[in-house]
């Protein structure tokens, strides 16, 4: 994506953080997320992702395999839409594990059924990939902000976005260099994922 100054009067959190991730979509995704690793390279989940989302590790394998779609891209998904919560409902209506809206469904569908919602979110997810040349973080930023926002100067993305962009690729940028911990992920927590994955902990019966 061509990145390029613009000086405009904007609030002072939003410039900060369209430094970082202007920074960072220019350097990091060149060398990690310009392209998917082959989903066959990762039979195996990294150890990043918290209890709650590996809960899902064989299924999740299995959901990604028919896309082609690296499973750690999966639970990166996973980790930040739901933190592995199967009932978890947004205040604008996307609903299950990967929190996908009810327009994607078909009528006889049950949204929140684990295998229904992955196979509808994760086929969303595979077409932003398609569409963005492979580019793991646009394909990010499409899934959260429609994939309108693929073909936009990340500058011009919601704050939402952004700031989706900015954990999604720092998590599965850490789960692909074999890290034992992301940093991001625990920046992630602290900064209100924990909240989530305690009512996926219960939902699931583990213990937190």
């Amino acid at each position: 994506m061509t990145q390029r100054l613009i000086i405009r009067l904007i609030p002072l959190e939003i410039f900060l953080f369209s430094v970082v991730a202007g920074g960072l979509l220019m350097s990091g995704m060149r060398a990690i997320l310009r392209t998917m690793p082959a989903a066959a390279s990762a039979s195996m989940l990294s150890p990043v992702f918290t209890p709650e989302v590996q809960h899902w590790a064989s299924q999740i394998t299995n959901w990604a395999t028919p896309y082609q779609l690296d499973p750690n891209l999966v639970a990166t998904v996973m980790q930040i839409e739901s933190c592995g919560a199967p009932h978890a409902i947004s205040s604008s209506g996307a609903q299950g594990l990967f929190q996908v809206m009810p327009f994607h469904f078909a009528p006889e569908d049950v949204m929140e059924d684990p295998d229904t919602n992955a196979g509808r979110g994760l086929a969303y997810l595979s077409l932003g990939l398609s569409r963005a040349g492979g580019n793991v973080g646009l394909a990010l930023a499409g899934y959260n902000g429609g994939h309108s926002q693929i073909g936009r100067d990340s500058s011009l993305w919601p704050a939402e976005t952004q700031r989706y962009w900015y954990w999604g690729t720092g998590i599965y940028q850490d789960a692909v260099n074999g890290l034992p911990e992301s940093p991001r992920l625990q920046e992630w927590l602290q900064a209100g994922g924990a909240s989530l994955c305690t009512r996926a902990a219960q939902e699931l019966g583990l213990t937190r």
